[in-house]
Parts: structure tokens; sequence; C-alpha cells
């Protein structure tokens, strides 16, 4: 039967956070394109996220693992997949440090998986093909607060399990385009908040803790910056580049949006009670020091002008925009986030995708 699509495009972990708001941008925007959503289903996957685009004639879902590599060079063959975007990952700091082989094992030798299924599976000279895979930011380590910003061209020096598992991962994405030719962009983000993250996070996480009264744990003096970028913004950034951005090459996309976590917590604090007509202020008695991080980096800042000034990309939002969005949405879905946080997520949708 021919194919009617003009792309075959594989997303991996595109039942988690960042990975399903991609799904939709392209399941929605390019009918044209057929789009296989791939998910391993790890405590992170949640189909829910999906719910309404699951019945598209455009959309599949695959459950599977992206180490398997028999797995992943059937579903290639199967779907003729023509491009990759490969957002699976683990992504939890906290988790890479009690856990690094997990982290090694999926970051590093589940895109190597891929890496070499795409290099089997498509020919020389890869017309059409692209393997986009995204990182983080975490990989260049860390600045200090005197203006500086991490840009394309910094050198890499991870700290924790994670940032190191992403980093060798990158380096392998560039080799097989160095070694084989093989068509690779990568790009690396700043953090991403929005609906539908898994409330291990800061900002889903302290959004559910003030609602039920629960302390916000605070690491150290919580004087340490992140850099803020909305998902939608991601997705946007992450399309843009899918279909303009130069092959081989490497974006940063941040949100031009540093904040220290304290202030941060403030916002979503003032947000949280303001929208539960609670007095101003009243949750920060829940505010709780904790001891640090071990390895904790001080201060992420992206700089995007090689984004914005080569494919005219810019956030849309600005954070007290992006959170007093992102603060409805949990408020307003606090079905999801129950179903999330008690587990009974898992036990529908991962069943009626293992059952089939």
């Amino acid at each position: 039967m021919e194919n009617k699509y003009k792309q075959n495009i594989l997303i991996t972990g595109g039942a988690g956070f960042i990975g399903s708001h991609v799904v939709r941008l392209f399941v929605d925007k390019y009918p044209e394109y057929n789009i296989i959503n791939l998910d391993a289903l790890t405590y992170a996957g949640n189909l829910a996220n999906l719910k309404d685009i699951e019945n598209r004639p455009n959309y599949t879902f695959v459950k599977a693992d992206i180490c398997d590599f028999d797995s992943i060079l059937k579903i290639f063959k199967d779907h003729n997949i023509t491009g990759v975007i490969h957002l699976a990952a683990e992504s939890h700091v906290d988790r890479s440090i009690k856990d690094p082989f997990t982290f090694a094992r999926t970051n590093v030798m589940g895109t190597l998986s891929l890496l070499q299924t795409a290099k089997e599976c498509w020919n020389s000279p890869y017309e059409g093909n692209c393997f986009y895979h995204i990182s983080t930011d975490e990989v260049y380590g860390t600045l200090q607060f005197d203006g500086t910003f991490f840009t394309e061209t910094t050198k890499y020096d991870p700290h924790s399990p994670y940032s190191a598992s992403k980093a060798g991962s990158d380096h392998f994405v560039r080799a097989f385009y160095d070694t084989y030719g093989l068509p690779t962009i990568v790009t690396n983000c700043s953090n991403n908040y929005g609906p539908y993250q898994f409330p291990e996070k800061l900002i889903p996480l302290f959004i559910n803790n003030i609602r039920h009264n629960k302390p916000l744990p605070v690491y150290g003096k919580g004087e340490n910056v992140r850099d803020w970028l909305y998902v939608e913004d991601h997705a946007r950034a992450i399309d843009l580049i899918y279909h303009k951005g130069k092959i081989a090459d490497t974006y940063n996309i941040g949100g031009f949006n540093e904040w220290k976590n304290i202030d941060l917590i403030k916002v979503i604090i003032k947000t949280v009670d303001r929208l539960l007509n609670r007095p101003e202020g009243q949750s920060e008695k829940l505010i709780t020091y904790v001891t640090d991080r071990a390895g904790h980096d001080l201060r992420y800042a992206i700089d995007s002008s090689k984004l914005k000034n080569e494919l005219g990309w810019e956030p849309s939002l600005q954070f007290e925009e992006g959170i007093e969005k992102t603060v409805k949405w949990y408020l307003d879905n606090q079905e999801w986030m129950d179903n999330v946080t008690s587990g009974d997520y898992q036990e529908y949708y991962q069943k009626m995708y293992i059952n089939r």
C-alpha cells in the first residue's frame, strides 16, 4: 500500500511532558505527516496527556524501550521512519544521583540504539532525513552571577549523573554525523514549565503542595538561578528547527527568563493563593529549607540569540504570563494531578496498551 504521508516522524518520549506538547503540535499542524509516538510508559509517561488526539488518523502510539535495538529497528521498518525527534530521556537530577545506571542506560545507550537504527535504515545521502536530538543546558555546567550566558560554543562541564548522561548522548549524536554523515541536529534547552509536567518537578510539585498545605522544600537558601521556558514555546522552537535548522548544527533554546528559586517560589505562592482566594502570602509559611542537593549548579542562563537571529524564534510569554497560565491549568485539572500523584494513570493507560 502506497504511503499517503509526506513524512513519517518518530517522536520518542512523546507521552512525557515536553514530548506530548511536541506530538500534539505536529499532529495538529501537519495532517500530511504521520506522527509515531514511541514511549516506554515509565513513571513519567502518561497517555492521558494526549487523550484529545489519540484517535487522529495521522497519529500512532507504539510502546517500546529505546534501548531495545531489535524493537526500534522493527518500528523504523514497519513505519518507514523518515525523521526522528528524540526526547525520550530520564531527566530528574535527584533520581540520577540515586540511580546513575538507569540514566546511563536510557540516555546514552538508548540514544545510541536510535542512531544506529537510523544509520542502518536510512540511505546516504540521507535526503529528507533528520535525526533531531533534544538535550539540556545542564551539560554546560554552571555559571556565576557575572552576566555570562551559555552559548552553542560553551565547553561541556556536566556536574551530575543526569547532565553527564545527556552530554554523552550529545557526543554520540555529533559523532554519528562526523563518522557516518547521519543528518543530525542538537538543541540544548533551559528549564521547561507548563501543563502536563510530572509533579516531581519544582513548579507542579509546589502548586500541588500549596493546594494541599504541604511543605515546600527549598534546597539550601534558594539562591540557585534557573532560566525558565514555557513548554509550548519550546515546542514551537522544535518545530522550527526540525524544518529549517541547519544539519550538524547546535541551537540553544532559552526563555530569557532568569529567576532565583526562592523568588520563583514566592511568585508561585502568590499566584496560587490568589487563585484559591486565600490571603496573599498565606502559604509562605510552608517554605521549608532543606540540605542542598549534591553538586547543585549555581546558575543556568541560555543565550538564544543564534536561534532568534537565524530562524526568527523568540519566546512568546514572559514568566508572569506563563506561570499564570500554568497555575490555572493545574488548578483546573486537579483530576489529572490526583491521578498522577496516586499512580492511577498507569493502571488504565498502561494496561490498555500492554493488553493490545
